[in-house]
Parts: C-alpha cells; structure tokens; sequence
C-alpha cells in the first residue's frame, strides 16, 4: 500500500490567489456515475472472483487427473462424468473462499492499494480458504454420494491455480477500473477543506493520479474566487475556492459531495471537531489529513499504564532479535548479489575505463548510522576530477555524467558496489540513503528530526526512493518517507521495497535518475 505522509503545518495566509500548478491531469466527467462504470467499480470484482475460482478448481481437477505428483492406482473420474460427484464441493470451494475474501476486506477497494500487498493479502485469504474448503469436504461429504479423492495433490493445484486465477483476474479488473477512471467515469466528487500547503499536497496528489477516481468541485476555506495554488513545473486548471466553511453543508447538499478531505493540520481539536460535524450529511465520507509530522512519523499504537489508556507515537521497531534478522538478510543478500553480479561488474568496469581514464570505483564520504560517517563506494559515473572545484547535486543533463553513467545511473547500476558496504555492515540493503557529510550539517539546522533518520543503518534502497524522492529532489519530503520507514519497520516492508525496486529499475519506472 503507498503511504502518503503528512507534511508540516502551511502558513495560514499562503496560497491563495495564483494559477495551481502540478504535473497531472483532472479527471473529467459528470456528478453522477453511469450505471455501467458503477458496476465495473463495485459489481464486476465478485463476479470475477467466482469465475476465477470455478476455473481454478475445474483445471486443478484435470491436472491432478492427467499430472499426478505420485502415480496412484485408481484415477479419479473424468470431469464431465464426475461433475455431479465434485460440484457439490466446488460450491463449497467457491462459498468459502468468497466469504474469507470479504471478511478480508479484498471487497473493500481501496484507491492506491500496491500490487505488493495485494499479493500478501490474496495469498493469505486463499491458503487459509483452501485449508477450510477441504475440511468442509471432508465433514461434509465423506463417505456419502458426494464424496472425492480430496487428496493432498488436489488441495495443492487448486491452491496453486486459485492463487493464480484470483491474481490474474484482480490485475484485469484493477485495469479496467483505472481505465475507467482515467476517461471520467465512476468518479467521486470531492470538497478539500483548505487552501495551505497540506491543501496543496492532496490537490497535486489528486491531479496527478486521476486513477484514483475523484473530482475536485473546488476548496474552501479561503477567499471565494480565488484559486489555490500549487508550486510545480506544470500548469494545470486552477482549483476555485467555492465558499467558506460556515457554507459546507449547503455545498455538500448543492455539489453533491461523495467526500471531503478536510487539509488543515493547524487546526485545533474544537475547530477539527465543528468541521466534522459541518460535513456530517447524508453520505459523505468524510477524511483528515492531519499534520503528525512534528510529533511522529509513524503510526499510533495503544499501549496501557494499569487501567489508563496510552497512546505511543514513538517506538523502536528494529530492536533486538529484529536487528539480527535484518543483518541476516542484508549478508544474505549481499553475498548472492555480489557472486551473482560480479561477471557484470567486471564488464562494467572495463567499460568504465575504456570511455574515461580513472579509478573504476568512486568513494566518497557519507553520513550513515548514529552519524558516523563511511566511505560508500560506487562505480564512477562521471569524467575524473569533476568535483574538483567541490561536490554538488547531480542534475538532468549534466555535463559531468560520462556516456556509460547515464544508463548505469538511470539503471541503478552505479549504486551495485555497496553491496560490498552491505557486507562490511556500513550499510543495510534496506534504508534511508546516506548524504554527503556536508549537505548533512546543513540540513541538520533546517530540517526537523532530521538526525533522526540516522537512527538506523543507510540503505541502498529506501522508502524514499521507491516514491520518488531521489537525486534533486526536496529533502524536507524525503526525510518524512525516511523517518516512516525508521519507526515502521518490518521484514515484509523490507521485502516491499526491494522487490519494488526491481521492478521500477527493470520497467525503467525510476524518477529523477540522472
């Protein structure tokens, strides 16, 4: 799932009055969904499901039939004359694995939900359904006219094919829906409560991913006429702000709202709670989108003092046995990847000097755990000496990138020798990534909590990155990523943003690599 972290408090008087700028496009489209893109959107998924799971247990069944693991004497039927015998438990197969889904919540569509953790939940709701299919038949079938082979050989194919046929099926769905969304159809008309910065970061998210499915009808809070602005390279229509906050149940009668989001983290708790109440109409679904960032990065847990009530907003999670798992999989890791890799390396660095004399790695100082500093090693990327006159940030075409830099760096592939930083402990394969020594005295003064990221070990990967925020981009953005990936972590996320990662480096997905 993509976590969208809270940025600080705006300033009350900025951004109003000025052309929205952001990198995206609005979804069109009118108030009221078609009946049609209302079913693909709520309707389809369920149908989907259950074809998916009648395919998978009827090809499981012939598998199992024609390609037994282990050869048995007596084959069960063919599908057509045993289909009175089987479909009583294929209903049940189909009954069970539905409802796991739905106490699952894979009904409950979420709008940004990662393919990852798609994965995750489905795998689990279908391991655990596939058990239970076969206890039922069991309980309820054995030794009566309705009785198979429901041996352990079928419980494995129809897992394995249901895994599969329910993964295909969600992905086809997932594309039909973002489809929809992109030409306007099945949209939810959305209000944003604001006109700030927290505003501004909900409306450039929005714009940018229209397969997300909402419209924005306008803002409020802010001087009526004037539109919000966002400070970005592109330029995009503007967003009006429609009325005051007192007019919020008027405009979610007149507008008809489906949400709002109410983007005012310096709001105080009696402020947040007449606003809630304001926007308390019929339907609407009504989202905060507060400002923790001076507090936490990380989620809230309960936690009690006797019979009192405690609310954690910071805790360890990489602590203990957890720091020796993670050191595990980063020498695991580490020492495949560099056995693995080396042929490549070595190729890579004879073309290293053959276009530029030099030294085939770069070394240079960065800031890594509890702020001591290490020498991270790269492939050189640039001609030699090109930071002679001091280091700076790498930017879009820049002169100092030899011809062979450009892919590795577009490619992550200059970053391969910290494999060997990994192994040496000076850095995880998971993390935030380390800066440069100087850069780091100077964001220490501006930045909040900004030291705190140094609490665990640099990473070649990170939260940050895979969202993103990498090379020349702003570090006030990346370091709330960081600080959530410090106090969130989990060996699940670890494998999230590596196999992320991969995927973003092989589909060349990843942004401002240059």
């Amino acid at each position: 799932m993509k976590v969208v972290i809270p940025p600080q408090a705006p300033d009350k008087t900025a951004s109003i009055g000025a052309t929205l700028h952001t990198s995206g496009r609005q979804p069109r489209g009118a108030i009221g969904a078609m009946p049609v893109a209302q079913f693909v959107l709520h309707g389809l998924l369920p149908v989907i499901d259950a074809l998916a799971l009648i395919a998978a247990f009827v090809i499981a069944y012939w598998v199992r039939r024609h390609f037994p693991l282990v050869p048995q004497e007596l084959a069960p039927p063919p599908i057509r004359e045993g289909f009175y015998i089987w479909r009583p438990t294929l209903a049940v197969h189909v009954l069970t694995l539905m409802g796991i889904f739905f106490f699952a919540r894979l009904y409950h569509q979420r709008r940004a939900l990662s393919r990852i953790d798609q994965i995750s939940t489905v795998f689990a709701a279908v391991s655990v359904g596939v058990v239970m299919t076969s206890g039922f038949a069991t309980f309820l079938f054995k030794n009566s006219l309705y009785d198979i082979d429901y041996s352990r050989q079928l419980v494995l194919y129809v897992w394995l094919f249901t895994l599969l046929g329910v993964l295909l099926g969600r992905e086809v769905h997932r594309q039909f829906v973002t489809r929809l969304r992109q030409a306007g159809q099945a949209c939810d008309s959305v209000l944003i409560v604001g006109s700030g910065e927290a505003a501004q970061t909900v409306i450039h998210q929005i714009q940018s991913r229209p397969e997300l499915g909402y419209r924005i009808v306008g803002a409020v809070n802010g001087q009526v006429g004037a539109v919000v602005s966002v400070p970005d390279g592109a330029t995009m229509t503007s967003i009006p702000v429609i009325g005051t906050v007192e007019q919020l149940p008027a405009l979610i009668d007149s507008q008809h709202i489906s949400e709002v989001i109410i983007a005012l983290p310096e709001a105080s708790h009696v402020e947040l709670t007449r606003l809630i109440g304001l926007c308390q109409r019929g339907r609407v679904s009504i989202k905060l989108y507060p400002d923790l960032f001076a507090y936490m990065a990380g989620g809230i847990s309960v936690d009690e003092l006797g019979t009192l009530p405690l609310l954690s907003v910071r805790d360890m999670p990489m602590r203990g046995w957890k720091l020796t798992l993670k050191r595990g999989l980063d020498m695991f890791g580490a020492l495949v990847g560099l056995i693995m890799l080396s042929p490549l390396m070595l190729l890579t660095a004879v073309l290293i000097r053959l276009e530029s004399p030099g030294p085939i790695f770069f070394c240079q100082e960065r800031t890594g755990l509890d702020g001591r500093p290490f020498p991270m090693i790269k492939f050189r990327t640039m001609h030699r000496d090109s930071e002679a006159q001091g280091a700076g940030w790498t930017v879009k075409g820049d002169a100092r990138v030899t011809k062979a830099g450009k892919w590795m760096r577009a490619n992550n592939w200059d970053e391969i020798p910290n494999l060997i930083n990994v192994l040496l402990g000076q850095m995880s394969l998971v993390g935030p990534r380390p800066e440069q020594t100087v850069y780091v005295a100077k964001f220490r003064e501006n930045i909040p909590r900004y030291m705190e990221r140094h609490r665990e070990k640099s990473g070649m990967t990170g939260w940050a990155q895979v969202n993103g925020y990498r090379g020349d981009t702003s570090i006030v953005e990346r370091t709330k990523y960081d600080l959530y990936y410090v106090e969130n972590w989990s060996l699940w996320f670890d494998i999230k943003i590596i196999i992320r990662t991969i995927v973003q480096t092989v589909l060349r997905r990843n942004k401002n690599a240059y």
